[in-house]
């Protein structure tokens, strides 16, 4: 079961850099050329800066989940622990298709909160699981 931890990290690694591979074709037809309309114009513009803002939103919050995901891969943890992992990964996927594929702030806002207490969950868990050890 420890070591189970790693897939919802890596999945979370592996929506970053989807992230970037869409950020950059997005942007290809205006840094490139490719894909540009017969006016010049990039079709994808208005993607590019949710695109940009998501992806810097995989370094904020997020980083608290990994950060208890380590702690927690130190240690013994039950099945609670991965359906918050879990929980959280999708909130991630979640929150990445509100906010680029939408403008409703609110919805973005409701997703977060699951992303919110899942890794409020992470955290409950490996302070008593550190409590019960020590």
């Amino acid at each position: 079961m420890l070591y189970s931890l790693i897939f919802p990290m890596a999945a979370h690694v592996a929506l970053a850099a989807f992230l970037y591979v869409l950020l950059t074709i997005v942007r290809a037809p205006a840094i490139w050329g490719v894909g540009r309309r017969p006016d010049g114009s990039n079709p994808w513009a208005k993607f590019e800066p949710r695109i940009s803002a998501n992806l810097s939103n995989q370094f904020e919050w997020p980083v608290f989940f990994h950060a208890a995901c380590l702690i927690l891969l130190q240690q013994e943890t039950g099945y609670i622990v991965l359906v918050f992992a879990w929980v959280f990964i999708g909130g991630r996927l979640l929150h990445s298709s509100v906010q680029i594929l939408t403008t409703n702030v609110r919805l973005r806002g409701l997703v977060f909160t699951v992303n919110f207490i899942a890794a409020l969950g992470l955290w409950v868990m490996a302070l008593l699981t550190t409590l019960k050890s020590a």
